[in-house]
């Protein structure tokens, strides 16, 4: 009997603290509450899935394009470099060795403008000591043959009466070959105008007052920065025939195919494009770009930015896709490039809206 009083006291003793302790946890399970407040900013979810609030979305200027399958043309991308046009642009070069004497304008400096036969500069002959004395004795002789031959002629006038008029011409003709001789060799002595062959901007100077030059040497570049070309190197002439545009990476600004060599040059075959007039980029003479051209060849896939195609942890191509209203997916695609600006990737389902600006910020959400 006193065991069961017993075992009843501890019973209600028990019931007792259970009732007032009821609200309380004691499990000591922080994870919980911790989990609730986490969704109020980005995170990576456990199934690889982004989270993304809609006012982080807003500060991360999120914007998404509803991908629709096309077909497009397929693109091979070629190395290439920037030339000038042969009919906009040209050389300057002295015809002999000399010394450099600026012009009226003084010597033009690269990025200066200048008009079709604009004097650059001139080049003052370099002859020996010998050579200047020869030309000066040619020279003095001439001068006095010329002064007999000028009073023989006037003898011969005055005797026009008694004298046959066809020695009076052949006098005539003699004084004026003496005078044509003297006036060539004077020129030939004197400086060497450079003039420019073209209208446009120096695009490159490499004459100094008093530099002393080889016949040959290019002293000036002149172009015509709207009409700049593109050379790119192709390696397979079904590939080059095949071409039918093009634009240069990183830029919607559309080539225009010239066309292609038929001869290898270092095991390549050139193709030249032209720049267009509006849009073009501004590029320098040399400049080594990477050009993006069509081919008659076409591919199936979603048109999007380039911007859109991101990286993963396993360096794959990834493009991010908005599943539901906060909630991001990853998924594999395979891209080539399109344009300039865009590209194909194929992987991704019709219909599906890609992220084509923040692509980068969400893929760095962990």
């Amino acid at each position: 009997m006193k065991t069961n009083i017993l075992l009843a006291s501890l019973l209600s003793l028990w019931l007792t603290q259970t009732a007032a302790h009821g609200d309380e946890d004691h499990s000591k399970d922080a994870s919980k509450p911790a989990v609730a407040a986490t969704y109020d900013k980005p995170q990576r979810l456990p199934d690889g899935s982004v989270f993304v609030p809609k006012d982080a979305q807003r500060r991360l200027a999120i914007r998404t394009v509803l991908g629709q399958e096309q077909t497009l043309p397929r693109t091979v991308e070629l190395n290439g470099h920037v030339v000038m046009d042969p009919n906009a642009g040209g050389r300057v070069q002295a015809m002999q060795a000399g010394r450099i004497e600026p012009g009226p304008g003084g010597l033009p400096v690269a990025g200066m403008k200048v008009v079709k036969g604009q004097v650059l500069a001139y080049v003052a002959p370099a002859l020996s000591s010998v050579e200047w004395a020869g030309q000066r004795a040619e020279l003095a002789e001439l001068r006095v043959k010329a002064q007999q031959a000028e009073r023989q002629l006037a003898r011969l006038r005055e005797l026009s009466g008694t004298v046959a008029k066809k020695e009076i011409d052949a006098q005539a003709a003699e004084l004026a070959a003496l005078r044509a001789r003297a006036a060539a060799l004077r020129a030939a002595t004197g400086r060497e105008a450079l003039r420019a062959p073209v209208g446009g901007v120096v695009a490159v100077a490499r004459a100094i007052n008093g530099q002393v030059i080889e016949a040959r040497d290019v002293l000036f570049e002149i172009v015509d920065p709207g009409r700049l070309m593109i050379e790119a190197l192709a390696y397979d002439a079904a590939q080059v025939a095949a071409l039918e545009g093009a634009t240069l990476a990183g830029s919607p600004a559309p080539l225009r195919l010239v066309g292609a060599a038929r001869a290898l040059r270092d095991g390549a075959l050139p193709v030249l494009f032209a720049l267009g007039q509006a849009d073009a980029p501004p590029l320098a003479l040399g400049q080594t770009v990477k050009v993006v051209a069509q081919t008659r060849d076409t591919v199936k896939g979603l048109s999007l930015p380039a911007a859109s195609v991101v990286r993963n942890a396993a360096n794959e191509s990834i493009v991010w896709v908005h599943e539901r209203a906060e909630v991001f997916r990853a998924v594999p695609v395979r891209v080539q490039p399109l344009d300039g600006t865009n590209v194909v990737a194929t992987g991704a389902k019709p219909g599906a809206r890609v992220v084509t600006a923040g692509a980068t910020l969400i893929n760095q959400i962990r």
